[in-house]
C-alpha cells in the first residue's frame, strides 16, 4: 500500500508532480498532497467508540467498541494486558518495549527502524474497526548525538476518533510530521521535564495539536505534573478523574480542551 509518509517529503518540497498517497480520515494533508486518496475503513461506518485505561508510565489499554485491544509502549509486565489483539513498542528504553512479546498477541508493531537498518518503521495496520499507523521521530543516542528513526509516534484510529500516543518523543515536530499525524481528538504526552522533551517544548506542541483529550504520562511524582499542568492551564481545563477508565465518542468529546490526570490501573483499584 503507498504510504502517505514515504511521499510528505517530495510534497513538502513543492514538487512539480506531487506523488498520489493514501491518507486516513483522520490526516489533514489536503493542501500539501492535494491528490490524495482519502480512505476510511470499511468496518468503521460507525462514529467510533474507545475505553481507554491508564495501566501506568507510558502504557495505555485502549478497548474499541468492536473488541479491538491496543497496549501502547508495551512492556510485557505491566498491567491486565497480557494478550491484546495490537501491541505497540519503543526502545528508547526498556520501559517502553519488550523483546519477547506473548506470542498470543497478534500484532507487535515495534516503533525503531527496522531489522534491515534501510529504513524508518512504517505501519498501517488495519484490524476490526481500528486503524493502526505511525510517523517516525528521532532519539538521542547515548554519546549525545541522534538516533534517527528510533521512536515511533502511533495514532489510532476507530471511527471517526483520532488517539494519538507520542512515544518517548525526544525533539519539537515540523511541519511534516504535523500533516503525517493530521488531526488528534485524543493525544497520549510525556510529561517528565527531561528524558523526552523540555515541559515548554511539550506545552507548544500539544497547544499546535489542540486536541480535545490530553492524557499526561511518563512523569515520577508530583513535580513535572504539577508545572506541566499548571503551564497548560490557560488554555485547557484540568480534570483530576478518580476513575480507572474513560469511555469517549466523538459525541462525548469535551466542549473545550481538557486534561485528564488519571489515576494507574493499579493506585484506581488500591493495589
Amino acid at each position: 500500500m503507498t504510504r502517505l509518509f514515504a511521499a510528505l517529503a517530495p510534497a513538502l518540497a513543492l514538487a512539480a508532480a506531487p506523488l498520489p498517497a493514501l491518507a486516513s480520515v483522520c490526516q489533514s494533508v489536503a493542501g500539501i498532497l492535494p491528490d490524495a486518496t482519502h480512505v476510511r475503513l470499511a468496518s468503521a461506518d460507525l462514529e467510533g467508540e474507545v475505553t481507554i485505561r491508564f495501566i501506568g508510565h507510558a502504557t495505555y489499554l485502549i478497548e474499541t467498541g468492536g473488541g479491538v485491544s491496543i497496549a501502547t509502549d508495551y512492556t510485557g509486565w505491566s498491567g491486565p494486558v497480557e494478550a491484546p489483539t495490537v501491541v505497540t513498542m519503543n526502545n528508547a528504553h526498556e520501559t517502553h518495549w519488550t523483546p519477547f512479546p506473548d506470542e498470543r498477541i497478534p500484532h507487535a508493531l515495534k516503533g525503531w527502524t527496522n531489522e534491515a537498518g534501510d529504513g524508518p518503521a512504517d505501519h498501517w495496520l488495519e484490524v476490526g474497526d481500528a486503524l493502526v499507523r505511525n510517523v517516525p521521530t528521532d532519539v538521542r543516542s547515548r554519546g549525545g548525538g541522534a538516533r534517527e528513526n528510533g521512536n515511533s509516534i502511533f495514532v489510532f484510529e476507530v471511527g471517526d476518533l483520532c488517539i494519538g500516543h507520542l512515544g518517548h518523543l525526544h525533539h519539537t515536530l515540523g511541519p511534516d510530521h504535523y500533516a503525517a499525524i493530521g488531526r488528534l481528538d485524543v493525544v497520549m504526552a510525556p510529561v517528565d521535564g527531561g528524558l523526552t522533551l523540555p515541559i515548554d517544548d511539550m506545552i507548544s506542541i500539544l497547544q499546535r495539536l489542540r486536541a480535545s483529550v490530553v492524557l499526561p504520562m511518563h512523569y515520577w511524582g508530583n513535580a513535572s505534573l504539577e508545572r506541566f499542568l499548571t503551564g497548560m492551564s490557560g488554555d485547557f481545563r484540568v480534570i483530576r478523574a478518580d476513575v480507572e477508565s474513560i469511555t469517549i465518542t466523538p459525541r462525548t468529546l469535551p466542549s473545550e480542551p481538557s486534561i485528564y490526570v488519571m489515576p494507574t490501573w493499579a493506585s484506581a483499584r488500591g493495589d
